[in-house]
């Protein structure tokens, strides 16, 4: 319970049933695990919170973006609510140091794993919108998750961005080259290098090369863009 209560006061609110809140952070792994404590898992609750943050975002965005046409508001959204910018978000709240987890789960890096995190994310909303109803949840969501909102764009579209700005900018083509591949298969790390020429730009590293290509984009548009 301790847990529990140094998560709400980092989030800044206290649930009326904590049921709901342990519910929201059980992975599947754990209740598998431990079927004797009769924990349900989060899965549901992911569910509802999905649900709930996609509602939000979307008046959010239809209300402060006047002039943007309905693709790219479906566009800022995704960018919003995509699990890496959702486990971005679970990670500086350090969500996953208070999910249960189950043993292999946990060994094998469950805590740092963007889906687990992500899932986490949206069973809180999930489990907040069922106490304390919509009106906590879309505090919650506001506070948490629809802040910063052109970096977050500039990360999830930095390819397509990076590809624009190569060809707007320069006569060499951009290529992404694999640097390393280590890991297990269920926990692979690829390290992914972006060049435009043969001149190094950005480098980045993910659980897939698509992720990894991403990071290395996102690194060149900042650099490049700074010069």
């Amino acid at each position: 319970m301790e847990d529990e209560k140094k998560l709400e006061q980092r989030i800044g609110y206290q649930f009326q049933n904590q049921k709901l809140l342990i519910q929201a952070l059980t992975h599947s792994s754990y209740a598998n695990e431990n079927k004797k404590l009769h924990r349900k898992d989060n899965e549901r609750l992911e569910f509802l919170g999905d649900a709930v943050l996609e509602l939000v975002s979307s008046e959010f965005l239809y209300e402060n973006y006047p002039k943007y046409p309905e693709g790219k508001l479906t566009k800022l959204r995704a960018s919003l609510v995509c699990e890496p910018t959702l486990a971005d978000v679970a990670n500086e709240m350090e969500l996953g140091a208070y999910i249960s987890l189950g043993k292999g789960e946990d060994a094998t890096g469950g805590r740092k794993r963007k889906s687990v995190l992500s899932d986490a994310l949206e069973a809180l909303i999930g489990a907040i919108y069922l106490d304390g109803g919509f009106a906590n949840a879309k505090e919650f969501i506001l506070k948490f998750i629809l802040t910063d909102i052109e970096h977050k764009h500039l990360f999830y579209d930095s390819k397509t961005i990076l590809q624009e700005y190569v060809q707007a900018n320069y006569t060499e083509p951009l290529t992404y080259r694999l640097v390393s591949e280590s890991g297990p298969d269920h926990d692979k790390l690829f390290v992914i290098e972006a060049y435009v020429g043969e001149e190094k730009v950005g480098c980045g590293e993910g659980h897939s090369k698509k992720n990894a290509q991403q990071q290395a984009a996102y690194q060149a548009l900042l650099k490049l863009q700074n010069k």
